[in-house]
């Protein structure tokens, strides 16, 4: 395993070494595709400037190939029963530091920040749980990091999700979440196959450039997002009806925030973009 061999039969074989066994309640599925990988990789684009944070290394399959192109590597494995395979498979990558806690109840900020330098090139890769997908991603997303790419494996269906344009019917809050923060671009899609063992779906890479986020930004960033979520809370309504329900205030008000914001209040937020949201969001409490 020394030279990163993560083929079907090498990780087998690893699996039986350390009496390992995959586990439903982490989502557990170890990618075992050597061309996946190195897309994977690619995107990621790491040099000797890099610093990545990996989220769920599981076997260390592609935490490898990033040390062995980045100058630092930051990765944070929930489950406890894979310090031993870790152990063994990143024996002697001193410029890899591996964090056993739930990436949820870590301090990110606190954990990278010691590791970064003013000219540093600060990326995001993971093959995600599927289970907690969105949690993991905007905990990233969100922090004060000065994060310039993420290049994501995340559920097909969530990737569409994800790269959806406005009047889809998959756009929706993950859809601008994201997309305020970077431009995103489903980059392939893998499938079942591809892990062991095999998940019940397929999935997709996605890459989301921080450094090309929309012009339009919203000087509240907190009423932004509660604009988003209040718009998209019930996806067949009006407008009108949606921000009325979703902030709690009469239907007048909520037609009277729409049209200051130049929409009409009979438009579904599914039709909206980035920059009607943001719109509405400066309107809030004028």
């Amino acid at each position: 395993m020394a030279g990163g061999d993560f083929g079907p039969r090498a990780t087998k074989e690893l699996l039986r070494q350390y009496g390992v066994i995959a586990k439903k309640q982490f989502g557990q599925n170890f990618l075992i595709d050597a061309r996946v990988l190195e897309g994977i990789v690619d995107a990621v684009n790491a040099d000797d400037r890099t610093v990545a944070l990996e989220v769920g290394p599981g076997l260390g399959a592609l935490t490898i190939q990033l040390a062995n192109r980045a100058r630092q590597v930051i990765a944070i494995e929930k489950d406890e029963t894979l310090r031993p395979v870790l152990g063994g498979v990143l024996a002697g990558r001193e410029n890899v530091e591996l964090v056993f806690a739930d990436c949820l109840k870590v301090d990110i900020e606190a954990l990278v920040s010691p590791f970064l330098q003013p000219v540093d090139d600060f990326v995001f890769a993971a093959n995600l749980p599927y289970y907690v997908t969105t949690p993991i991603l905007f905990a990233v997303l969100e922090s004060k990091l000065p994060l310039r790419r993420a290049v994501v494996m995340v559920q097909r269906e969530v990737a569409d999700r994800m790269v959806a344009e406005p009047g889809g019917k998959d756009y929706g809050v993950l859809s601008v979440g994201v997309q305020y923060r970077g431009a995103v671009k489903r980059l392939f899609v893998v499938p079942p196959s591809a892990f062991l063992p095999q998940p019940g779906v397929e999935s997709a890479v996605v890459l989301i450039d921080c450094e090309r986020r929309p012009d339009d930004r919203a000087t509240d960033e907190e009423k932004f997002f509660q604009v988003v979520r209040a718009a998209f809370s019930t996806r067949r309504k009006t407008l009108e009806n949606a921000l009325a329900s979703g902030l709690g205030v009469p239907k007048s008000e909520s037609a009277d925030l729409i049209r200051r914001a130049g929409l009409n209040p009979s438009v579904r937020a599914e039709a909206l973009s980035i920059a009607d949201f943001v719109r509405l969001a400066e309107q809030m409490g004028t």
